[in-house]
């Protein structure tokens, strides 16, 4: 029988060019090396080594043993992250959003119903969202719109709108409501890790230049003294400590009002059910 150690060490032999090199590497004593490379030929039951005075040195047969060693041994290693990660995906709910804000209403709830399960979520890339439910890479994905197929179940469940804050002194603090078009040109405080809106604020307002900030505090302070108007929506809480003194205006675009989705399989009634819970908590 082969045995995966054993051609791990054939490997290391043969990347290494020696016994007592090989020995070191894996902090090995010599002759126990040598006893592997005996194993290793009558498990094979054909020579592998041309064996000299104090060395020994691959032949072409031993050559083609560690070249199926490599493969075997990362076949091995494959099979058992795909295992590990399969075990894994037994005990976990996993989710996909386009967006943050479904989630601090999702996660409370996921974490309610399926306490022994472990929760973990990401944001991701909107036209992958939907294969990744459909190949059960995730459990959840969250969409904002509507996604018709065969075998996902998609349900409203969450309305989120856009608002942008400006300083009393902007040219645009006048209005009642804005558009992308009316904001495209001028300069804008933007959050990383916000999702879909990300790349919606650069379609829409190409004239714009963006000034990203990746840490939270270092965002609200930069609100705080800077005049470039930034935005919020009407699920973002606590609002108050870092907008203070600024505008909040709608802006009317369809796209800046959205209403995200729960997608799952339909083979998934736990998670239907969850959705439906979730679409009335938010009175959808």
């Amino acid at each position: 029988m082969l045995n995966l150690t054993e051609l791990k060490q054939l490997i290391t032999f043969a990347d290494c060019g020696t016994l007592s090199k090989a020995a070191s590497q894996l902090h090995l004593s010599q002759p126990t090396i040598t006893r592997t490379m005996q194993h290793l030929e009558d498990a094979f039951n054909v020579p592998l080594f041309i064996r000299g005075k104090n060395k020994i040195t691959l032949n072409e047969t031993g050559m083609q043993a560690v070249k199926y060693a490599r493969q075997l041994v990362a076949d091995a290693e494959t099979a058992a992250s795909q295992i590990q990660a399969f075990h894994a995906r037994l005990y976990t709910i996993a989710v996909e959003t386009c967006a943050p804000a479904p989630l601090w209403s999702l996660l409370p709830l996921l974490s309610a119903q399926f306490p022994q399960q472990t929760i973990s979520s990401k944001l991701s890339e909107v036209p992958t969202i939907s294969q990744n439910v459909a190949a059960g890479i995730c459990d959840i994905g969250i969409l904002p719109y509507h996604a018709d197929s065969d075998e996902l179940t998609c349900i409203p469940v969450l309305q989120e709108k856009l608002f942008v804050c400006i300083v009393p002194q902007h040219e645009l603090a006048n209005n009642n409501s804005l558009t992308f078009t009316a904001l495209n040109g001028f300069n804008c405080l933007l959050r990383s890790q916000i999702g879909f809106w990300d790349e919606l604020c650069h379609q829409k307002m190409p004239a714009s230049r963006f000034l990203i900030q990746t840490d939270e505090f270092a965002f609200k302070e930069l609100i705080k003294t800077s005049t470039l108007p930034c935005f919020t929506t009407d699920l973002v809480k606590d609002t108050q400590d870092f907008l203070y003194g600024r505008q909040i205006i709608p802006c009317t675009d369809p796209e800046a009002n959205v209403t995200y989705h729960f997608l799952c399989r339909k083979k998934r009634p736990d998670l239907i059910a969850l959705a439906n819970q979730l679409r009335m908590q938010n009175r959808l």
